[in-house]
């Protein structure tokens, strides 16, 4: 069973058991809880509140993806961080998704942004990549000490992010996934126990969202939670440069399904109105 699901269970049991003059267990009880209450202000900034170093993996040194940068939190005095792998899309190249890299480690997270062995590479491919990264980074000796390795996800754009599907079917234990335009030629993943948000493009003539994200999305029936954001007006690549509503529907997914924090629940239940003045279209959660 994945830890934030124990997790939940043991908050809940302990909600329960409580006499009447103890206070039920809070969200302040989270051992995973990183950084101050988060605002919308917070969130949508381009920086967090963790100052941020960076370590470069070369395609020599890297084992089973093409190399790639390290974020970390800079200061260990809040102990460790969950971890995190960012895979770009189809002929794409790193540099593509980098600018997701500093903007999440800065909120408190370990985050590595990835080349691929191929720039053709198929998403089932873009998965392994994804988990030989996660791995990699675990055992990095620059940042090894700041992780904690039972909280893991993953991020990617286009077959990149149909990959994080692929990756979390074969690592059940991961916590999130997160897919940006996904593409992928499967579209039913019932196996996936990863909470999975998928963030479609309104007018993505790639990978319609009518077939691929949503009916990604549908098919999570087993999945910790689903959600499913699109982008209004935007097309397939608008993951490819820096993107607020991306970042900032992101940062509440892993903050609350990496590290089990209550707090970022106000920006994904109910979620966000579709409006002609926030950049969204369509907003589904389970």
């Amino acid at each position: 069973m994945k830890l934030s699901r124990l997790i939940a269970m043991a908050f809940a049991g302990a909600a329960l058991t409580v006499g009447a003059a103890t206070q039920p267990v809070v969200a302040a009880d989270n051992p995973y809880e990183r950084g101050p209450a988060p605002t919308n202000s917070s969130i949508e900034a381009t920086r967090g509140p963790y100052a941020v170093s960076s370590k470069t993996i070369s395609s020599f040194s890297a084992r089973g993806f093409g190399g790639g940068t390290i974020y970390y939190p800079t200061s260990t005095a809040d102990g460790t961080f969950g971890v995190i792998a960012v895979s770009p899309g189809y002929t794409a190249a790193q540099s593509t998704i980098s600018w997701l890299g500093p903007r999440i480690a800065s909120q408190g997270f370990v985050v590595i942004t990835i080349d691929t062995n191929s720039r053709f590479d198929q998403p089932g491919s873009r998965g392994t990549q994804l988990l030989a990264a996660l791995d990699q980074t675990i055992a990095d000796t620059t940042v090894r000490s700041r992780i904690d390795a039972s909280r893991q996800a993953v991020i990617g754009h286009s077959m990149g992010g149909g990959g994080t599907l692929e990756a979390a079917k074969t690592r059940r234990s991961l916590e999130a996934t997160i897919g940006l335009t996904p593409w992928n030629l499967d579209k039913s993943w019932p196996e996936v126990e990863a909470a999975s948000l998928e963030i479609g493009a309104q007018n993505d003539t790639v990978a319609p969202p009518g077939s691929h994200a949503i009916p990604f999305y549908n098919s999570l029936t087993n999945a910790e939670r689903r959600s499913y954001l699109e982008l209004r007006g935007a097309s397939h690549f608008a993951p490819n440069t820096s993107n607020t509503t991306i970042a900032k529907y992101s940062i509440a997914w892993l903050k609350r399904y990496v590290d089990n924090d209550t707090r970022y629940e106000q920006f994904i239940s109910p979620g966000p109105s579709p409006s002609l003045t926030n950049g969204i279209s369509d907003y589904r959660i389970n």
